[in-house]
């Protein structure tokens, strides 16, 4: 007896979903604290995060930059002028910053969104946009075209998207160092 298709790929259903393959599925919303609420500045335990999402916009500007100068399948970038990639990177800063947010992982609060790593594993999680994030992450930007100059970065960025990550988010006293000031403790 052959059974009809739409028959035979229910039956299949039915039996790799019996009751013993399920999961049980839960999420909350982050739980924020008054810093991460309130605070006009990026909090101290979302810099590296936040540095890293700096690092991974003004790459992927400055990449989508140079690939207009050389359409087609020309390998070797072209170098962008001066004047082009400071318009570039001061795009990357005034964004508008909407795809990223926080998430709660394992228990502690972190920046999500393009360019950060995402937690492996079967989850669902809940992720707060907007907000003061937009904000923060664009002054933290502004920061780093401050700190180390267009020239540098752009410089950097020809080197690839880890020697920017590294410059911006690395050494002694960067955001992702491990001599980078620890959060406070709650009083």
């Amino acid at each position: 007896m052959r059974l009809p298709l739409p028959l035979l790929l229910l039956g299949a259903w039915v039996v790799s979903g019996s009751l013993a393959d399920r999961v049980s599925l839960s999420a909350t919303a982050p739980q924020m604290d008054e810093e991460e609420k309130y605070s006009a500045h990026m909090p101290t335990h979302l810099r590296c995060d936040a540095c890293k999402a700096v690092a991974y916009q003004m790459w992927k500007y400055l990449e989508k930059a140079e690939a207009k100068l050389h359409p087609g399948d020309s390998w070797e970038r072209q170098e962008l002028s001066e004047s082009v990639y400071t318009d570039v990177l001061d795009r990357s800063c005034s964004q508008d910053w909407q795809d990223y947010g926080v998430q709660e992982v394992n228990h502690v609060n972190r920046l999500t969104g393009p360019g950060l790593s995402e937690e492996p594993g079967l989850s669902i999680k809940v992720m707060i946009r907007g907000g003061p994030w937009p904000n923060r992450l664009s002054k933290t930007c502004l920061q780093y075209l401050g700190e180390f100059g267009e020239e540098r970065i752009y410089e950097a960025h020809r080197q690839g998207q880890e020697t920017l990550e590294a410059l911006l988010c690395g050494g002694s006293q960067g955001a992702c160092s491990e001599e980078a000031p620890v959060p406070r403790e709650e009083l």
